[in-house]
C-alpha cells in the first residue's frame, strides 16, 4: 500500500495550526510573536553599541568621531536594504530570509569579540551587522502583516514597531550593567544568545503564508492561495528600483522620505546612540543613563501602541504634526536643563511617547497613496529614516569631537523635527501618486 507523499506533506503541515487552533489560537498569532521576538532581538543589537562607545574609546583609543562614522555604515546600510528586503521576502521566503538575516548579525557579533583595529569594527558593525539588520527591519512587520492578517491590522502593526524601538531601548541596561561589571565583550555574549533564541524560534515556527498551512489569514473567511508572480532573480532585484523611479515623481514620496529622515535623526542616529555619552559628560554612570532610555522605551511602547489605534480613526497628517512636534519640542528642551533626574525623567517621559509613533501614521499614509506597491515604497522611505539615523550618528560624533559637546547635535535635531511637523501640510488628500499604485 503506497501513500501520496504530497498527502503526508499536507498531514504534517496542519499539525502546527491544529495543535495552537486546540488551544483558542490563530496560528497568525503565532508567526506574530515570532516576528516580534526577531524584531525585538535584532533590535536589541542594532542598539548595543550606544553602551560600547567609551569601553571602545577606552580600550583601543579610538576616537567618538571614528567609532560614530562606523557606526553611522551600519545605519545606512540597515536602510538602503529594506525595499531589497522586502523583494528577497517575496522571491526566498520570510523564513529564509530572517533566519539568514539572525546568522548575519550572529556572525558580525561574534566576529567583533576579537577585533583590534577600527576597521574590523566598519566590517563587522557597519557592514555584517548592517546587512543583517537591514534584512529584520520594519519590511519584515510589515511583511507579516499583510500577509497574516486580514483584521487587526493596526494593532499588530504597532506591536510590531513598539518591539523594535523597545528592544533598541530596554536591553541597554543590561547591556551596560554587563558591561561595566564584566566588560564589553560578556555584553556581546548575551546578545549572541538571545540571536540564537529567536533563531530557533524563526526555524521552528515561522512560515511564509497561511496557505502554507491551509488556513486563512486571521479575520478572513476562508483561506486564500497567495502566490507571488513569477520573476527572474534579476528581476526580483530590479524590482525596488522600478518602483523608486516610480515614487520619486510623486510629492508625498519626497515629505514622507524627508520627515522619516528627520524621524531616524532625532531617535536611533542621534538619541540611541550618544545619549549615555551625553550623560556621561554631566557625570551621570552609564547604568543610571541606560535606565533612562529604559524608560523611553516604555513610554514608546505604549505610545507606539496607542498611535496603531489613532491611525485608524484620524487623519495620519494631523497625527505627524503632533508627533514631530512633540519631539522636537523635547529635543529643544534637553540642552536647557541641569540635567537632574526629574528633568530626565520629563524629557524621557514626552519623547518616548513618540519614538517610533510616527511609524503606523506614516505607513498608512503610503498604504493609502501608493497601494499594492506601498510595500517597496514604504522601504524607501524606511531607507530615509536610516539614513538621518546615520547622519546624525555621525553628526553627534562630529559634535562632541570639535566642540566637547553634544548639545549641538541635540537642538538641531530639534528644530529639524519642527520642521518636518510642519511640512505635513505639503501633503494633499489624494494626487498623481495613485499613478504609481497601478503602474506595471
Amino acid at each position: 500500500m503506497t501513500m501520496d507523499v504530497k498527502a503526508v506533506g499536507d498531514v504534517k503541515a496542519l499539525r502546527l495550526p491544529a495543535f495552537f487552533a486546540k488551544r483558542g489560537i490563530h496560528y497568525s498569532w503565532v508567526v506574530a510573536a515570532v516576528t516580534f521576538l526577531t524584531m525585538l532581538v535584532t533590535a536589541g543589537a542594532v542598539g548595543a553599541p550606544g553602551v560600547l562607545i567609551g569601553p571602545l574609546e577606552k580600550e583601543f583609543g579610538w576616537s567618538t568621531a571614528e567609532i560614530s562614522t562606523a557606526l553611522a555604515v551600519r545605519l545606512v546600510l540597515y536602510g538602503f536594504m529594506g525595499p531589497f528586503a522586502a523583494a528577497f521576502m517575496n522571491h526566498f521566503g520570510v523564513r529564509r530570509v530572517a533566519s539568514t538575516a539572525l546568522v548575519l548579525i550572529a556572525v558580525g557579533v561574534l566576529g567583533s569579540l576579537f577585533m583590534t583595529s577600527v576597521w574590523q569594527l566598519f566590517v563587522l558593525w557597519g557592514v555584517v551587522v548592517g546587512l543583517g539588520t537591514g534584512l529584520t527591519a520594519m519590511v519584515l512587520g510589515a511583511t507579516v502583516v499583510t500577509r497574516w492578517f486580514s483584521s487587526r491590522r493596526g494593532l499588530v502593526m504597532g506591536l510590531l514597531t513598539a518591539s523594535t524601538a523597545t528592544g533598541q531601548l530596554v536591553f541597554l541596561p543590561l547591556l551596560a550593567a554587563l558591561t561595566e561589571a564584566y566588560g564589553w565583550r560578556v555584553a556581546l555574549i548575551f546578545v549572541l544568545s538571545m540571536l540564537l533564541v529567536a533563531a530557533v524560534g524563526v526555524l521552528w515556527l515561522m512560515r511564509d503564508r497561511p496557505s502554507d498551512l491551509g488556513i486563512a489569514p486571521f479575520g478572513a473567511d476562508a483561506a486564500t492561495v497567495q502566490v507571488a508572480a513569477p520573476t527572474s532573480f534579476k528581476g526580483m532585484l530590479a524590482s525596488p528600483l522600478i518602483v523608486l523611479k516610480d515614487a520619486a515623481q510623486t510629492r508625498t514620496f519626497w515629505v514622507l522620505f524627508g520627515t522619516f529622515f528627520v524621524c531616524g535623526a532625532s531617535t536611533n542616529g542621534l538619541v540611541q546612540t550618544h545619549f549615555v555619552s551625553l550623560c556621561g559628560d554631566f557625570g551621570i554612570v552609564p547604568v543610571t543613563a541606560a535606565g533612562i532610555l529604559a524608560m523611553i522605551g516604555i513610554f514608546d511602547f505604549f505610545g507606539t501602541i496607542g498611535s496603531g489605534w489613532l491611525s485608524d480613526r484620524f487623519d495620519s497628517r494631523i497625527l505627524l504634526f503632533s508627533y514631530y512636534g512633540l519631539r522636537g519640542l523635547s529635543l529643544i528642551y534637553l540642552p536647557f536643563t541641569n540635567f537632574s533626574f526629574y528633568e530626565l525623567s520629563l524629557f524621557g517621559i514626552f519623547y518616548g511617547l513618540d519614538w517610533v509613533a510616527t511609524v503606523p501614521p506614516t505607513v498608512k499614509l503610503t498604504a493609502d497613496r501608493f497601494g499594492d506597491r506601498s510595500n517597496m515604497v514604504f522601504g524607501w522611505v524606511f531607507t530615509g529614516h536610516q539614513l538621518g539615523a546615520a547622519f546624525a550618528a555621525w553628526g553627534g560624533g562630529f559634535s562632541r569631537t570639535e566642540y566637547d559637546s553634544y548639545l549641538p547635535a541635540f537642538f538641531i535635531a530639534g528644530v529639524l523635527c519642527l520642521m518636518a511637523a510642519l511640512s505635513m501640510v505639503l501633503i494633499g488628500r489624494r494626487g498623481d501618486e495613485q499613478k504609481v499604485a497601478v503602474a506595471a
